[in-house]
């Protein structure tokens, strides 16, 4: 009985891997034509992403909206500008910041050269570069 059991057993392995071998076969080539179509989905989304940035590089923002109106100010700024009009007024570096809104390391990184301002601090520095010794002070005493 245990002869006949084995080999019943052995043939119904044999008879269901038989059977799975087909699908497999179709899943198997199934699964390799998706991998390929993925692949070339990347390579397409990685060249059209590099011809975008391209395209950002040689065109100008289209400014018909709401920011035309607005005039786009280019403030220059250097560091030994900034210096002298400060010596000008009579302000340490100190005051300085206290007048503009930051930090006195900030005043000392722009007079050196280290760090260009912000543009929030552009617009500060250029009002201030308006002013005269009076209106600096008295903005200090407020």
């Amino acid at each position: 009985m245990s002869l006949l059991i084995t080999s019943l057993k052995s043939e119904i392995t044999r008879v269901a891997r038989k059977e799975l071998k087909g699908e497999l076969q179709s899943l198997r080539k199934a699964s390799t034509a998706h991998r390929s179509e993925i692949a070339a989905l990347k390579r397409l989304v990685k060249s059209l992403a590099t011809e975008v940035r391209a395209v950002r590089r040689t065109t100008k923002p289209d400014l018909s909206g709401p920011e035309r109106t607005a005039k786009p100010s280019r403030i220059r700024f250097t560091a030994e500008r900034f210096s002298a009009f400060r010596a000008k007024l009579g302000l340490t570096q100190a005051e300085m910041a206290k007048v503009l809104g930051a930090s006195s390391l900030s005043v000392h990184k722009w007079e050196t050269g280290a760090v260009q301002p912000r543009a929030a601090q552009l617009g500060k520095i250029a009002t201030i570069m308006k002013l005269g010794k009076r209106q600096a002070k008295a903005m200090l005493s407020t």
